[in-house]
């Protein structure tokens, strides 16, 4: 288990049978990272080109409470099987 923003690391993990879990309380998949790889990719390649994009939100006592259920449900699960 991963915790982790960084996308290029989750998609690491995932290929290694591993789990990651963003601070905001998101799972990364294999279902979903190469979505997300390729909205980073566009993303820098916007940045690299000029073009001037806000940052994520603030981080929420939401995001904080998103991030506490995953991980409950997460160890939840392994201490079960």
């Amino acid at each position: 288990m991963v915790i982790t923003a960084d996308i290029p690391l989750a998609s690491e993990v995932i290929d290694a049978g591993g789990h990651a879990l963003n601070p905001r309380g998101e799972f990364y998949s294999p279902e979903n990272i190469r979505q997300r790889l390729n909205m980073r990719d566009f993303m820098d390649t916007m940045r690299s080109s000029g073009v001037q994009m806000g940052g994520p939100a603030a981080f929420s006592q939401r995001d904080r409470q998103a991030f506490a259920n995953q991980l409950d449900r997460f160890l939840a699960r392994k201490v079960a099987d």
